[in-house]
């Protein structure tokens, strides 16, 4: 073998030991320090929920517990814009948060669409309302899930794309919210809580489906919530609660233990 081969083969060699054993680097922590990076958003991302939030947000309410800050703390990326604001919807995120977007923008997340379709509004509903109330509220959304938000998001991916050209952007999911047959004894009924779950899964399946057609990864946080629902025992979302805002967000540990190894998976 000539000696110019050789140098090419061992290389490759070294490579395919090191990855047999799992000697590599994990991806994030190796290209990590180059990232530029910009999260985006609603309150899933800003933070709500998990206390702690930054004295120049505002109403905005970003956390330093959001998985947001947890990312950027351990990855220590070249640069970190936290825009996401709680309350925002696709048009929001579009209109007040991209304008640290540009060319040389290498990582994005995002969550959006929730409250395009009223979903803190289905909930209040389903709370102070009838079962037929409730799950009516959830039938409308999901109508608007299908009908209306997939223009939304693809308007909004659109513009990402456009602004952040060789960005990796990484869509979120939202949690399914309840445990069935679970350890709630009062509250919502059975139906209800199925029909909220119906509703978030739906929103999710469009989100995947538009973040697929938009060429972004698309990351699902059910399986790091599943065991760890609200009526789970062990819940990593606030049930309805005070302050009213808080109500079917994440805890702290829900964004340490759920969204942010979601994220990490997708990066």
């Amino acid at each position: 073998m000539h000696m110019h081969k050789l140098r090419w083969v061992v290389p490759s060699l070294l490579t395919l030991v090191a990855a047999t054993l799992g000697l590599t680097q994990p991806a994030s922590a190796a290209t990590a320090a180059g990232e530029r990076y910009v999260a985006l958003g609603d309150s899933y991302s800003s933070g709500v929920g998990a206390g702690s939030y930054l004295s120049d947000s505002g109403s905005c309410q970003r956390s330093s517990k959001a998985y947001p800050s947890l990312w950027a703390a351990a990855s220590a990326p070249a640069s970190f814009s936290f825009t996401a604001c709680s309350g925002a919807t696709t048009s929001t995120v579009k209109s007040s948060q991209l304008t640290p977007l540009n060319s040389s923008t290498t990582l994005v997340s995002v969550t959006a669409g929730g409250n395009d379709v009223g979903f803190a509004n289905v909930m209040q509903t389903c709370v102070l309302q009838s079962e037929s109330t409730c799950v009516n509220a959830v039938n409308n959304a999901i109508a608007q899930v299908n009908n209306t938000l997939p223009g939304s998001l693809s308007s909004l991916y659109g513009t990402i794309r456009s602004k952040a050209p060789q960005a990796h952007v990484v869509v979120l999911g939202y949690p399914r919210f309840y445990q069935l047959n679970g350890s709630c004894i009062a509250g919502l009924s059975e139906t209800e809580r199925a029909a909220i779950n119906r509703g978030s899964d739906a929103l999710n399946g469009m989100l995947a489906k538009q973040a697929a057609n938009a060429g972004f990864s698309y990351s699902s946080v059910v399986d790091e919530f599943t065991s760890h629902e609200i009526c789970s025992g062990d819940a990593w979302l606030h049930s309805v609660s005070v302050p009213v805002s808080n109500s079917y967000h994440p805890t702290a540990t829900g964004h340490a233990s759920g969204y942010l190894p979601a994220f990490r998976s997708a990066v």
